[in-house]
């Protein structure tokens, strides 16, 4: 069920925003056409409530109906435009990510944190290997996977705790879910700078990635090479994509501002 705040607490919330929302997110995949009820059964919110809101976003241009089913139009793409617009890091991000899949073949993609998920920004996939169905605004738990974990590991304390405390799903029967485990390995990609992630997220994928940091020295993404378990070991990723991955991790935070000559992984933040 999708999220919708109660009004109560923080009085500078306006709630029909949160539920204007509530009602966009309630569509996905698996309620890519919903009809009024199935949205309401989806935000928890009544009826008529939905209907209203759903009005309205036809009004603008976001959704329409049809047959007593919605959709969402072409125009809600706007607004993921508008972040690629207003945040310089996924324009600049862009050359470095192709240069690193033309070097390690391999898929190459930049993530931020939001919330308990790693979200893609940017990313440039490799043909060749298995298809993966991942394009930007694509969400994974940050728990489950490399990039996620590297984000997390420079993460502050409070956010740490919120995600784990969320209850960190088992994606496969290799994911790490328990908090005190996962704790220990983001002491350890914070101490050895990135992270490795072996068929957690999907049996057949495995993914390392590194920070990347603004002028201030802040970790605001992660870079990340992809590939399957079938083509390529955990050691051999370590050995001949991670150094290609750090290095142009360190271009692309160079680019962003961040001053040359600090080690990646030397800063100590996060919940230490």
């Amino acid at each position: 069920m999708t999220h919708v705040a109660d009004g109560a607490g923080d009085r500078d919330r306006i709630q029909s925003i949160e539920r204007g929302f509530a009602v966009l997110l309630a569509f996905d995949a698996d309620r890519p056409r919903p009809t009024s009820s199935d949205v309401a059964a989806a935000t928890g919110l009544s009826r008529p409530a939905v209907r209203r809101i759903l009005l309205t976003l036809e009004h603008l241009g976001y959704v329409e109906q049809a047959h007593g089913h919605w959709r969402l139009t072409p125009r809600v793409l706007s607004v993921g435009q508008r972040y690629t617009a207003t945040h310089s890091i996924v324009d600049a991000a862009r050359p470095y990510l192709t240069q690193l899949a033309e070097q390690t073949d391999e898929s190459a993609s930049l993530t931020v944190l939001d919330g308990t998920d790693a979200v893609y920004v940017a990313r440039v996939p490799v043909r060749r290997i298995m298809q993966v169905d991942v394009s930007p605004g694509t969400r994974v738990p940050a728990t489950a996977t490399a990039m996620g974990r590297v984000l997390l590991a420079w993460a502050e304390e409070p956010t740490i705790a919120r995600v784990l405390a969320a209850g960190p799903p088992a994606c496969t029967p290799r994911t790490v879910t328990d908090p005190k485990a996962l704790r220990g390995i983001l002491r350890e990609v914070q101490t050895r700078g990135w992270a490795l992630a072996v068929g957690e997220l999907d049996p057949d994928l495995m993914a390392v990635a590194v920070p990347v940091r603004d002028h201030t020295g802040t970790v605001v993404a992660a870079l990340a090479s992809a590939t399957s378990v079938g083509r390529c070991s955990p050691e051999r990723l370590v050995e001949t994509v991670l150094p290609h991955v750090l290095a142009t991790a360190e271009r692309l935070s160079r680019s962003l501002g961040r001053p040359s000559g600090s080690r990646f992984g030397a800063t100590r933040d996060g919940f230490y």
